[in-house]
C-alpha cells in the first residue's frame, strides 16, 4: 500500500458514512470501506472507495442488502453520488 492510499483512507475514515452524512448530518459514524462498482465485478482502484457504515454498507438498507438497483430508488441517490460526496470532501481537507 502506497503513502498516498493510506493517506487517502484515512481521510476517508474521518469522513464518518456518506449516506448518515446526507441523510441526518452525522460525521462522526464508524465506517467500513465500500468499493463501487462500475459493472462487472472488478473492483476499482482506492481513488472509487466510499466511507458507509455497517448499515449502509452490508445491513438490510445498504448497498448490499438493497442492491445497487434497489439502493438509488430507495434513498435518490447512487454510489456515485456518495463518491462525488467523498472526494469533495477530501479535497476540501
Amino acid at each position: 500500500m502506497t503513502q498516498d492510499e493510506k493517506a487517502h483512507k484515512s481521510a476517508l475514515a474521518g469522513l464518518g458514512c456518506m449516506v448518515c452524512r446526507r441523510l441526518f448530518g452525522i460525521t462522526d459514524s464508524e465506517v467500513e470501506l465500500h468499493h463501487l462498482r462500475r459493472g462487472g465485478w472488478g473492483k476499482g482502484d482506492y481513488k472509487t472507495l466510499i466511507p458507509l457504515c455497517y448499515e449502509h454498507h452490508r445491513g438490510n438498507t445498504g448497498v448490499h442488502g438493497l442492491g445497487t438497483k434497489g439502493f438509488p430508488k430507495h434513498y435518490g441517490f447512487d454510489q456515485e453520488d456518495l463518491l462525488a460526496d467523498a472526494l469533495a470532501l477530501v479535497a476540501a481537507g
